[in-house]
């Protein structure tokens, strides 16, 4: 099974188009500098999607605005 799963990033974003489009902005972030990665306690992800996602259900990632 792929964690985390979608039923708990749902609870933090409740839009998948939403969570897709954060995700994948961070995504960039995160493979333009990879040294800003916020590791969470169950990191196991060696991509940079899954980091964002595991940043998303830790809430460490959170939606807050206006996406660019």
């Amino acid at each position: 099974m792929l964690q985390p799963s979608i039923d708990s990033l749902m609870t933090k974003i409740n839009s998948k188009y939403t969570l897709v489009t954060v995700s994948s902005k961070r995504a960039r972030e995160l493979r333009e500098k990879p040294e800003s990665y916020q590791k969470t306690s169950k990191s196991k992800s060696v991509n940079y999607v899954g980091m964002a996602l595991e940043e998303i259900d830790a809430e460490k990632l959170t939606l807050q605005g206006k996406l660019d």
